[in-house]
């Protein structure tokens, strides 16, 4: 059994096989939306348990309560305490603590992040694969109210941790919010002066944010399995966006003069890096689009994109009036798609090799 001390007297991080738990000496009260005794509670421990690959997915949603009751036995059993339940590798755990004068807090993350979502938009799933569970310990006294509010503040520092690493919804392709089964838990010591305020800008919030901010995004990149790498490469990147290489090669294979397959454009892709960058640059721009934000002034959606791709290549595609109607057939982001359809015909017919050496 692995332990880590955190914030606050006699309370430590404690790891055994499939289970990572809090173990407090003094009762701690709790906010959460744990699945196990979430609500207003208190209790002296929190257990976040991974699902084993021999439970299965089916008798998991059957009765989610009973695994995490029968995984608590493992550390001697409670009768009471505070559960969650994850997929991804409680051993891949981020903890990240900070302490300002008389205030301190610990953030415990783990995050599976292969089913991230943008909340608000349509799902439809049968797999529960990746949850994001967080623990924030603090050692203060904050109202019930101001314990309420953490929990906001620890929301929005894990979607910015997750658009830090640029982290796509898996239905929709746009910035992930966070994962269809999250779960958080905020409990306090209750030692010192009511705290009132737990909002971003506020002492403990500052504290909650950086906390929760750091562990999340740590928890997400050092995953073992499902882990998102911030320099992962742009062929990962455009395929979170749903822009994946076959897609891509199907839609600009529609233009005369372009024949490629999925594999001849991802290795062509990794050999032009000052190309990925405009296309990269592309799809920033599309996402604009999707979400209304072009400006007005901008004019024309599809003549600027078209101008746009010929930044990257000196001269022009020849003969564009014989491909426009092609044009208008790839289904594809605007940016995206002449972006991508100026560089495939530049470099299939030699033109202006040295703008790619």
């Amino acid at each position: 059994m692995k332990r880590h001390k955190l914030v606050g007297e006699d309370v430590e991080l404690v790891l055994k096989e499939n289970v990572l738990a809090v173990l407090s000496s003094k009762t701690l009260s709790i906010l959460s939306s744990a699945i196990h005794n979430g609500g207003c509670t208190k209790t002296n421990t929190i257990i976040n348990t991974q699902v084993t690959d021999d439970y299965g997915d089916r008798r998991l949603h059957d009765d989610p309560e009973l695994f995490i009751i029968e995984s608590s036995k493992k550390l001697g059993g409670f009768d009471d305490f505070v559960g969650m339940v994850t997929y991804a590798s409680v051993k891949d755990f981020s903890l990240v603590s900070k302490i300002d004068g008389d205030l301190a807090v610990s953030v415990i993350a783990t995050a599976g992040c292969t089913h991230a979502e943008s909340s608000g938009e349509e799902i439809e799933t049968r797999e529960i694969l990746g949850t994001i569970n967080i623990i924030v310990i603090i050692d203060g006294n904050p109202t019930k109210s101001c314990l309420a509010s953490t929990l906001i503040t620890a929301t929005e520092a894990k979607t910015a941790a997750l658009r830090d690493l640029d982290l796509r919804s898996r239905y929709s392709g746009d910035e992930a919010t966070g994962t269809i089964t999250d779960a958080l838990v905020a409990a306090k010591t209750g030692r010192g002066l009511s705290i009132v305020y737990g909002g971003p800008a506020s002492k403990l919030g500052k504290l909650i944010g950086f906390c929760t901010r750091k562990a999340v995004k740590d928890a997400a990149t050092t995953a073992k399995v499902g882990g998102f790498s911030p320099s992962r490469s742009i062929i990962k990147r455009l395929t979170e966006r749903h822009l994946s290489m076959e897609r891509l090669a199907v839609e600009t294979s529609k233009i005369k003069g372009i024949s490629i397959d999925h594999l001849q454009l991802e290795k062509l892709l990794k050999s032009k890096p000052i190309f990925t960058t405009f296309l990269l640059a592309a799809a920033k721009l599309d996402d604009d689009i999707k979400k209304g934000l072009m400006p007005k002034e901008f004019g024309n959606v599809n003549l600027l994109s078209s101008q746009f791709s010929e930044l990257f290549a000196a001269s022009n595609i020849t003969n564009v009036s014989k491909i426009i109607n092609q044009i208008d057939e790839v289904k594809l982001p605007p940016f995206t798609k002449h972006v991508l359809i100026r560089f495939l015909r530049n470099n299939n017919s030699n033109e202006n090799n040295e703008n790619f050496k």
